[in-house]
């Protein structure tokens, strides 16, 4: 009996499988040090214990993606190590702040499942939730992947497609965000004097700064997360494939988006919820990553007088400054520069 582990294919997957993902990690400063330096975010909330304990929080939680990420990559080698490309996500929440000294593991369950048109192929619909060690649910997500058949012979299943919210209802945000005494919000620290009311409906911001990913840096950042996924990592395959050499993680696009998005929006310093986002096209090392954001809605929580919610859509580009905030041609479809599409639910103080 083999005991390597070859990933799962398409036709392994049922939809109610519930997967208890292996290798539970306890998140560092250090983890925490590294992803600043991978992506240069300069949020204050995340970036000083003496910033965030004077608002009310015990000290800087680690950043929002960050724990995403390590949770994405517990569910890698279960979901995707067979994969083809991540698709899409929805529905995902942030439910609690996590610190460093915090032990993270994941659970996934498969809500759908759907053969591809050419029989090689088939999408698989993913719940994962994010837990510390205590119990607490941290994070829970939605995302669809592609992943191969093992054998494109075997006969299709029925498909099952889940409905999925094309956004998350804003009076459930902020259990990661305790009360905040914004009297002690700091706009100097902070980075920006722009606050919640500040901010517009179908307001859109070019965030200016670009960034070039290396090959080093991409695949240290993956490795942070302990994601194994062949596509980003083994050249002597990939060189044989589509593109002829290794695809940049999707999460580490988002990411870099993220910190460009703090020139003009540095006073929204959570990421409550991710209501959807698409990886529209690859990325590759030697590209230079550009973002714009617009705003799509904003909203009051009840309850809530220190914090209001944005409704952002966050685009990145690659090789192409996002001043006339590209996004897709008159028919519709995506420019060729756009890599990512991605719309979520951020904080702000008022």
């Amino acid at each position: 009996m083999a005991k390597t582990n070859a990933g799962n294919f398409f036709e392994d997957f049922y939809v109610g499988q519930v997967i208890r993902h292996a290798t539970p990690r306890t998140v560092t400063t250090g983890d925490a040090s590294l992803y600043t330096a991978l992506y240069g975010s300069r949020f204050a909330v995340q970036s000083s214990d003496d910033f965030a304990h004077a608002l009310g929080y015990d000290r800087a939680p680690i950043d929002d993606l960050l724990t995403f990420h390590i949770v994405f990559g517990k569910t890698v080698p279960d979901i995707s190590l067979n994969a083809v490309a991540n698709l899409g996500y929805a529905g995902g929440r942030f439910l609690a702040p996590v610190y460093p000294g915090d032990t993270l593991s994941a659970v996934s369950e498969i809500i759908g499942k759907k053969e591809n048109s050419n029989g090689k192929t088939g999408v698989v619909y993913v719940r994962s939730t994010g837990y510390t060690a205590d119990g607490t649910e941290v994070l829970d997500y939605v995302r669809w992947v592609m992943v191969n058949k093992r054998d494109a012979n075997n006969p299709p299943p029925e498909p099952v497609v889940p409905e999925l919210p094309s956004a998350l209802d804003p009076q459930v945000l902020g259990n990661a965000v305790p009360l905040l005494d914004v009297a002690h919000w700091d706009t100097d620290l902070a980075g920006s004097t722009f606050r919640f009311g500040d901010y517009a409906k179908g307001e859109r911001i070019d965030h200016v700064d670009g960034m070039t990913v290396e090959e080093a840096e991409h695949q240290i950042a993956t490795r942070l997360y302990q994601n194994t996924a062949k596509v980003h990592f083994n050249q002597h395959t990939e060189g044989q494939g589509r593109f002829g050499k290794r695809l940049i993680y999707g999460g580490h696009v988002i990411s870099l988006a993220r910190a460009l998005s703090f020139n003009g929006l540095g006073n929204a310093f959570h990421i409550a919820a991710i209501n959807g986002g698409r990886h529209v096209a690859p990325l590759f090392a030697g590209d230079t990553v550009f973002a714009w954001s617009e705003v799509l809605d904003t909203a009051e929580l009840e309850g809530r007088t220190d914090v209001g919610a944005l409704r952002l859509r966050l685009v990145a580009t690659k090789n192409r400054p996002c001043t006339d905030h590209p996004l897709k041609d008159t028919d519709g479809k995506y420019l060729e520069d756009v890599i990512l599409d991605f719309d979520y639910w951020a904080l702000m103080p008022k």
